[in-house]
């Protein structure tokens, strides 16, 4: 059996201790396993992941987390200030959205468990509006091959058909020809990202919403990594098309306060355009002996603490502080894009924005992984083509590190070229040329189970 993490430095609960741990030594081991994992990305080596990287920040949310955090947002009567909260952050992230621009309609919005949670609200609404207003059984959704995954999940869920459309190979953008061609009577909504998480490339939302209006079909854009920082580029004077709900077509958003909202994870945004779109989804059960039910999300119960954090972090960062660190953050992103760019043998995808992905023609690009995993680099391989990604986050614009990352990247290309039979261990959990075989599909899928059930074995 593979050796859990620890296991060699502390006790493995396999069943539930007879006597309850001192809790001063339950907090030390807790400090002492976060000291050792926040090592990791507190070089500011790590792609994505840790948004905000500030340990005061951090302490911030966690007192305010902790005032609230034994609260059940359910319980409005008794903690009204969860409305307050909520209603907040959905007012200003709307406003970051410039929905004050709607005018044909009522725009407002849900705070979830996350970007799937916003993404799979937005789709279940398409399909319970069209249900009711055009008596649409089979609904179908148009998504970019490059789109999250997330879609794919709430497609399966929700019985909605998912039709996959193809990117341009240059650009990393949906072909919006494919999507029209693919519009028909049951198709309730398009989607496009802004930006996607492979590739750093913003869809043709304008274009996507001109032919949402024409056909009369929802849009939702995924707005889940992109959205606390673009909306900051486009003020700050960077070349950012229009995404938002200043398009007409635009009918609903997701945007993810837990990442470069810099709020605690668990949390996002989805928006919609009109409250007749929202209410669609809304759950109700009013025989049920144990009084009515009314559910506007999917979520039952959910700590309070999480949603007084949001608020905390929204209100204490203001409207200086994103401008601040998107703009550190871009010009860092620009400086390590721009290196990529100055080796021959390396390839950037697409027009990046703040998140790029590279690939190389001359060797196996999983070299520059194996190299850069040595120095400590935690990158995201990608496939079709296969490639590495970078997102860049606030521990990026450290003193130092754009700088180490050029100078490993120059090691890492002489490595590659070196490697003429052996293969890269990158390609196993990045792809396989050619397409990935049942056979590895099949090893992936064991590998995941095991995980997953290896730890959690009853004991005997």
């Amino acid at each position: 059996m593979t050796k859990f993490p620890y296991e060699d430095r502390f006790n493995i609960n396999r069943s539930l201790p007879e006597n309850g741990r001192d809790p001063q030594e339950v907090l030390e081991e807790l400090q002492l396993i976060a000291k050792e994992e926040d090592a990791f990305w507190e070089t500011g080596k790590c792609s994505g992941t840790m948004y905000c990287g500030d340990h005061e920040h951090y302490n911030f949310l966690n007192q305010a987390f902790g005032l609230f955090a034994h609260v059940n947002a359910l319980q409005r009567d008794m903690c009204p200030s969860v409305t307050k909260f909520e209603s907040e952050i959905i007012s200003m992230t709307l406003d970051i959205f410039n929905a004050g621009e709607v005018e044909d309609a009522k725009p407002v919005g849900l705070v979830t468990s996350g970007g799937t949670g916003s993404i799979m609200h937005a789709m279940l609404s398409y399909r319970e509006l069209y249900a009711k207003e055009r008596g649409i059984k089979h609904p179908k959704v148009i998504k970019p091959e490059t789109a999250h995954p997330a879609f794919d999940k709430a497609c399966h869920l929700f019985g909605i058909e998912v039709v996959l459309a193809p990117v341009d190979p240059v650009t990393m953008q949906v072909d919006i020809n494919f999507v029209e061609n693919s519009i028909d009577e049951n198709t309730v909504a398009i989607i496009g990202s802004a930006c996607n998480y492979g590739y750093g490339t913003i869809d043709p939302i304008e274009e996507l919403s001109d032919l949402a209006v024409r056909k009369g079909v929802g849009l939702h854009v995924d707005c889940c990594l992109g959205g606390f920082i673009l909306p900051f580029l486009s003020k700050l004077g960077r070349d950012i098309p229009i995404f938002d709900f200043r398009l007409k077509g635009v009918t609903t958003i997701s945007a993810d306060t837990h990442k470069y909202g810099y709020a605690f994870k668990g949390t996002s945004v989805v928006m919609f355009r009109d409250k007749s779109l929202r209410n669609s989804q809304y759950f109700y059960l009013t025989d049920w002996s144990g009084g009515k039910y009314c559910s506007p999300g999917m979520d039952g119960s959910r700590s309070a603490g999480l949603i007084a954090a949001t608020w905390a972090s929204m209100v204490k960062t203001g409207m200086s502080g994103y401008l601040k660190y998107s703009k550190e953050i871009i010009e860092a992103a620009g400086e390590m894009i721009e290196h990529v760019r100055s080796h021959k043998e390396l390839k950037i995808l697409g027009n990046p924005t703040f998140l790029f992905s590279f690939t190389s023609d001359e060797f196996d690009i999983y070299h520059i992984n194996d190299f850069m995993r040595l120095r400590g680099w935690r990158f995201n391989g990608q496939q079709y083509p296969n490639a590495l990604h970078m997102a860049v986050t606030r521990p990026q614009t450290q003193k130092g590190v754009v700088e180490t990352f050029k100078k490993d990247l120059d090691e890492a290309i002489e490595y590659a070229k070196e490697q003429t039979s052996e293969p890269a261990s990158g390609a196993i959990y990045g792809g396989v040329q050619g397409g990935l075989t049942s056979e590895v599909d099949g090893f992936i899928k064991m590998l995941m189970g095991q995980m997953m059930d290896e730890f959690q074995e009853i004991p005997e």
